[in-house]
């Protein structure tokens, strides 16, 4: 692709743009992760930058979100004692995303359940509010997680700041009422801001503001933790690993849509984790891929990563030199701020049609968003995700079992043109046929045996007709064998038809063929067929019941 002027212009507006939007996000993520203002600041440049720079997604702006920030508050309340053991998680957590992408995996974390993602996201939105609600009412922002919010509310309701929650009114005001189509030429979240801010520093003056924010370049953060804090260290990482993978990923596919073009996944995830390994080395806020700057940005006619690396110098000239700026900022303005972010991140979507989901997804959202809010993320990514596995694997069970096909084959129809066997009912059907037809995978296997197992027992001969499958996991194939083993106990004998390479890998992988002579593992139907019929010339059936005489 040809880099011109017009492609130059657009890059610029772009940057400028989403830096505008990114000032008041950046500093209210860095507060409410209990890290400061200048974190919010430096993990925007830092992970903006590299993110761009190694990253997979040619217009997408990175920086902090909502999940990384209530993420990295969890870390430094449950999981560290200190600000650098903390940074160990974010190193650790960026280390592990670069794997995932070198491992090429990073496809994988987009097939997260929706209902998973929805339940979670949902989730940190009612923290984010839950936990400005404080701050907006002029009370302390320092409580411990929303459950320690939820305690202190009721005291702050009853001591309300009259200044701070009018400065938090109106800030939320101006953002849930500002013009949609204003948006490209002024930022609701930076009218908001302008607005609070005006209100504070000419008015309401004894509202709690920002304070004093660090100007120059971040030190270098430096420590090394112990071998027993590194290992209680691995899962929190994993979770912030995890957390900032989906949420990249997922504002990569909002970046598709709106540009039509396609991004890379793996090379988004090594973007992602230098940035975070960098940022965890600089005691900056850890990032992801973030929606609303990725949009602003597109909107705004950048086409290049070089929009999100401008975005990055210019918040990095911001913090240089015109850092005291925002400290008269009250902080009330950053929670209404973040306030219309939190509204914004609950899906409404979802929620507004619960009456009509199925109830397994339903349970699943609804699960995930309540330990999200009641627990820990951790916690509700992990239960979230096995739940939502069950839900699909219950799902996959009913599709793959209406795949699969038992029926006996009638022998005057099956054998016809033959000569059958001595002593044959015309009506008879020792002959069965068991068709695995499609994908097979332990969602299915545990009901295969008993669906057909009873079948299997009524025949001389059973046909496994493989022909239509198109993938066996380990648990379907031995399933197969204890299907193999009931008919070996039923004195029935088998034919193997139509084996592809992929199940037949499998199965001869496991040894659950050894039992199957070889030349009783045939091609076509035709050849299953003549097996059939000298084993039953070979194993002749019993002389026909007379009419009326089966058991009753």
């Amino acid at each position: 692709m040809r880099y011109d002027l017009d492609r130059l212009r657009g890059d610029v507006f772009g940057g400028v743009t989403s830096m505008v939007v990114a000032v008041p996000v950046a500093l209210g993520f860095g507060i409410a992760s209990g890290m400061g203002p200048a974190a919010g600041l430096y993990g925007a440049i830092i992970v903006g930058f590299f993110a761009s720079a190694f990253g997979g997604t040619r217009t997408q702006i990175s920086g902090p979100t909502a999940p990384m920030t209530v993420a990295m508050a969890v870390v430094l309340t449950s999981y560290a004692d200190t600000l650098v053991e903390a940074l160990s998680v974010v190193v650790l957590a960026g280390l592990l995303q670069v794997l995932l992408g070198l491992s090429k995996v990073g496809r994988l974390v987009a097939y997260t359940p929706y209902m998973v993602v929805s339940g979670f996201m949902s989730g940190i939105g009612v923290i984010i509010m839950l936990m400005q609600a404080l701050p907006a009412l002029g009370a302390s922002g320092e409580v411990g997680g929303p459950m320690g919010a939820a305690r202190l509310l009721p005291e702050a309701l009853s001591n309300v700041d009259t200044s701070a929650f009018a400065i938090a009114a109106l800030t939320l005001a101006v953002g849930f009422l500002w013009p949609r189509r204003l948006q490209r030429f002024a930022p609701g979240p930076l009218v908001a801001l302008v607005a609070g801010t005006t209100l504070g520093v000419l008015w309401l003056k004894d509202a709690p503001v920002i304070g004093p924010v660090p100007t120059g370049l971040p030190a270098l953060q430096l420590g090394l933790p112990s071998a027993d804090f590194l290992l209680g260290a691995l899962e929190p990482a994993i979770v912030l690993a995890l957390l900032g993978s989906v949420d990249s990923l997922l504002t990569s596919l909002v970046a598709d849509s709106l540009t039509g073009k396609r991004h890379n996944p793996d090379r988004e995830l090594v973007g992602q984790g230098i940035g975070n390994m960098v940022a965890g080395l600089f005691g900056a806020l850890p990032g992801a891929g973030a929606t609303m700057g990725t949009v602003t940005n597109i909107r705004s006619g950048a086409s290049t990563p070089v929009s999100g690396m401008v975005r990055a110098l210019l918040l990095l000239a911001l913090v240089l030199g015109l850092g005291r700026l925002v400290e008269p900022i009250p902080l009330a303005v950053l929670a209404g701020v973040l306030m219309k972010v939190g509204w914004d991140i609950v899906d409404w979507r979802v929620l507004t049609r619960v009456h009509r989901m199925p109830a397994d997804h339903l349970l699943v959202m609804l699960t995930t968003l309540s330990l999200t809010v009641f627990v820990d993320l951790i916690t509700a990514v992990a239960i979230g995700l096995i739940a939502g596995g069950m839900v699909h694997a219950r799902r996959l069970e009913r599709l793959e079992l209406d795949s699969v096909v038992s029926v006996p084959l009638l022998e005057m129809t099956f054998f016809a043109g033959r000569e059958t066997p001595a002593r044959v009912d015309p009506h008879a059907a020792r002959v069965g046929m068991v068709a695995l037809k499609g994908t097979l995978s332990v969602a299915s296997s545990h009901r295969l045996v008993g669906v057909i197992g009873l079948d299997i027992k009524e025949h001389e001969v059973v046909i496994f007709d493989f022909s239509g499958t198109t993938y066996i996991d380990d648990s379907a194939a031995i399933t197969i064998e204890q299907l193999l083993d009931i008919a070996a106990e039923s004195g029935t004998e088998c034919v193997v038809m139509g084996l592809s390479d992929g199940a037949a890998t499998m199965l001869r992988s496991l040894d659950v063929l050894d039992r199957v002579p070889s030349s009783r593992i045939v091609g076509t139907l035709d050849e299953a067929r003549d097996v059939a019929f000298e084993i039953l010339e070979t194993n002749p059936a019993p002389p026909a019941r007379e009419p009326g005489s089966g058991a009753r």
